[in-house]
C-alpha cells in the first residue's frame, strides 16, 4: 500500500530509495535521578529533625536540672526560697552601705580608665596611662624599681597648679645620666602638665607630654590624663576626695 511515495512494511517506513528511517529512540531511564533527589532532600531533612530532637532533649534536661537545685545552710538543711530572698536583700543593703557616698574617683589600671563618680552615677570617664609594670635595675648600686600604679584606697591630699617634677634617682639611671648632686638639677617643670592631684606615697594624677600613649600602660606609676580631662578632674575633685585604685 503506497502512502506519499512510500509503502508500509508493518514495522517501519522505508523510502523508495531503500533508505531505512531509524525508529524513534526510547526515553532514557530516570530512576537514578529520583534516587539522587531523594538523597539530597531526605537526608538533610532527617538530620534537621535529629538536631531539633537533640536540642529539645538538652533544653528539657537543663530545665530539669535547674528544678533540682536546692540551696542548703551551713548545717546542710534546705533553705526556703522566701528566707533566701530575705537574706539576699539584707546582703544587698550591706553592700550599698559600704559604697562611697558623694563624689569619688575610681582608677582601673588594667583598662587605663579614670572615672569620676557621684554615688552610683558616673560623671565622667577619662582615658589614662597607668603604670607599665617594668622593672629598672641600678647597674651600679643594684637597686630596683617596679613601675606599678599602687592598688587600694587613697584620697586627694594635695592640688598643685603648674607642678614641677623633682626627678628621683631612677629617672637619671633610666636615661643613663649621672645622678646630680645639686638638687636644683632635679627640677623639671615641663612634664606634668598644668595640674597635679597628689594621692600620697609620691604618686600623682597629672598631665602628660605623650598624649598619643593614653590608653596604654606606660607610666612610672603615676596616673596620666589628657589636658581637658585633667582640668575637669582638678576643678571638680576636692581635697579629701576618695580615690579607689584597682
Amino acid at each position: 500500500m503506497s502512502i506519499d511515495g512510500k509503502h508500509w512494511t508493518g514495522s517501519r517506513i522505508v523510502g523508495l530509495e531503500g533508505q531505512q528511517v531509524p525508529p524513534p529512540e526510547k526515553q532514557p531511564q530516570r530512576r537514578w535521578l529520583w534516587l539522587l533527589l531523594g538523597i539530597v532532600v531526605v537526608l538533610p531533612l532527617l538530620g534537621l529533625l535529629g538536631l531539633i530532637g537533640y536540642g529539645w532533649h538538652l533544653g528539657h534536661r537543663s530545665a530539669s536540672a535547674q528544678t533540682e537545685i536546692v540551696v542548703k545552710d551551713d548545717k546542710g538543711k534546705p533553705v526556703a526560697p522566701d528566707k533566701l530572698a530575705a537574706a539576699n536583700d539584707k546582703l544587698q543593703k550591706k553592700l550599698a552601705a559600704l559604697a562611697p557616698k558623694g563624689q569619688y574617683v575610681v582608677i582601673d589600671t588594667a583598662n587605663n580608665r579614670v572615672y569620676l563618680r557621684d554615688g552610683e552615677r558616673t560623671l565622667r570617664e577619662m582615658i589614662a596611662s597607668c603604670g607599665s609594670g617594668n622593672v629598672l635595675v641600678d647597674p651600679v648600686g643594684g637597686r630596683t624599681w617596679t613601675f606599678d600604679t599602687p592598688r587600694g584606697q587613697f584620697k586627694v591630699q594635695s592640688k598643685v597648679n603648674n607642678p614641677v617634677w623633682i626627678k628621683p634617682d631612677w629617672a637619671f639611671i633610666e636615661e643613663g645620666e649621672p645622678i646630680p648632686k645639686d638638687p636644683r638639677q632635679r627640677a623639671d617643670a615641663n612634664v606634668m602638665g598644668d595640674y597635679a592631684l597628689g594621692i600620697g606615697r609620691g604618686y600623682f594624677i597629672h598631665g602628660t607630654l605623650y598624649k598619643r600613649l593614653l590608653g596604654r600602660n606606660v607610666s612610672h606609676g603615676c596616673v596620666r590624663l589628657g589636658d581637658e580631662d585633667l582640668e575637669f578632674l582638678f576643678k571638680t575633685a576636692t581635697l579629701g576626695t576618695k580615690v579607689i585604685i584597682y
